[in-house]
């Protein structure tokens, strides 16, 4: 049985070096994280997500181990960050260069290199190959298509797709993957692979800035775009996304900004879909100030923004939309709302609780950013309170939408 060593253990690669041991591989997870490595190794996961703990305890008990630094291995599977560069819009690859070259310090001849990390298209041509001087090993892309909420369903039963140099590599990575995927696994070639990851995520990008531009086209003329969208929607090819109150999270907000960066003058429509959906938080702010002015509420303290995350129901706030929304708060010197999410347990804005019976006292205007299962459960507890509801969940005479 091959070694593989799962190098980045975050919210990708984690979860995958579990799912692989759990199937009987033989894996070593590496992070330079020395607080993720402690935490791991006194057995407990770093975040929250559905399963994962019992995954995690399952894998120990089937021989996983952690360590620092990369080891000897067959395969390894690269899963760091790949933000992009926030002027020029093109990937920063300096994390994966270097989880690259601690690689290479370690791995021997014919190893496989499988790099996991959402990549635009000609990063492995740019800015990996250079690197291999003096090895003869094969580099392999294998974008991971795991959502936060889901991952580990989504990692046995998403599709996959393989990106190698040759065929024979290609066949012995999706026989790797096979051991716990159940779907379809394509092989293709790299830059096919590299580009296909973006394509998905900007679709999504594009389909959710559509629909946000149609709220604030219906929000100038009166109309009820969630209305007019499921009404849309009964077309048999028309599948309009729904509005909501920005963008979040490691892939639809970041990876097609890679394609408006390399491809500056081609990327139209996707750098205009980027532009919506990053001008959304600035249009809640826009609708808390009517609402505000509505109800004759003066003092901004006496609203509450109800979410941190990027999505409901995880922990993750990776360019989540509220955090957005502080930054154009700061630029128009509103300070003083108050802030709140169930699965925030530390402290990372001004005015932040860790109770909602604390967060919701003596505030008048709750705005609901993330529609947590939580909110659903207790929305019993708003009912005294204005509510402007950016994910349309909550339905009543006191709520007011997008």
């Amino acid at each position: 049985m091959p070694k593989i060593n799962v190098v980045g253990l975050g919210y990708i690669g984690l979860p995958t070096a579990l799912i692989m041991q759990k199937f009987g591989l033989i894996i070593v997870g590496t992070d330079n994280n020395i607080e993720v490595l402690k935490k791991l190794k006194a057995g407990k996961a770093t975040f929250d997500e559905v399963g994962l703990q019992g995954l995690f305890n399952e894998a120990i008990s089937k021989g996983l181990e952690f360590s620092a630094t990369c080891i000897e291995a067959q395969y390894y599977l690269i899963a760091v960050p790949t933000p992009y560069d926030k002027v020029s819009k093109k990937i920063d690859v300096i994390y994966l260069q270097n989880a690259m070259i601690d690689v290479l310090k370690a791995c021997p001849e014919e190893a496989i290199i499988i790099i996991e990390s959402t990549i635009s298209p000609g990063t492995i041509e740019k800015y990996i190959r250079p690197l291999i001087v003096d090895k003869n090993v094969h580099l392999v892309h294998a974008p991971e298509r795991i959502l936060p909420g889901n991952m580990i369903y989504e990692l046995e039963n998403n599709s996959r797709t393989i990106g190698a140099d040759s065929k024979e590599v290609g066949e012995k990575v999706r026989l790797l993957y096979q051991s716990f995927c159940k779907a379809d696994i394509y092989v293709t070639d790299i830059k096919t692979a590299e580009m296909s990851k973006i394509v998905e995520n900007t679709y999504r990008d594009i389909n959710i800035a559509y629909a946000n531009e149609l709220a604030k086209i219906c929000r100038s003329d009166n109309m009820d775009v969630y209305e007019i969208i499921s009404v849309a929607n009964k077309h048999p090819r028309v599948n309009i996304l729904q509005p909501g109150p920005g963008v979040g999270g490691h892939c639809i907000s970041v990876d097609p900004w890679f394609l408006v960066g390399d491809y500056p003058g081609l990327a139209n429509i996707i750098l205009a879909a980027r532009k919506i959906n990053d001008s959304m938080p600035e249009f809640v702010l826009e609708r808390v100030a009517c609402i505000m002015k509505e109800c004759n509420i003066k003092d901004i303290s006496k609203v509450g923004f109800y979410g941190l995350t990027y999505k409901e129901n995880v922990d993750d706030v990776r360019e989540s939309p509220t955090l957005q929304l502080i930054e154009c708060m700061r630029k128009h010197l509103a300070f003083g709302a108050r802030f709140y999410d169930p699965y925030t347990k530390q402290n990372i804005v001004e005015n932040q609780f860790f109770e909602l019976e604390q967060f919701i006292d003596n505030v008048e205007i709750i705005v609901i950013m993330v529609s947590h299962q939580e909110i659903l459960d207790k929305k019993d507890l708003l009912q005294t309170k204005i509510i402007l509801d950016t994910r349309n969940v909550i339905k009543g005479e006191n709520v007011y939408h997008l």
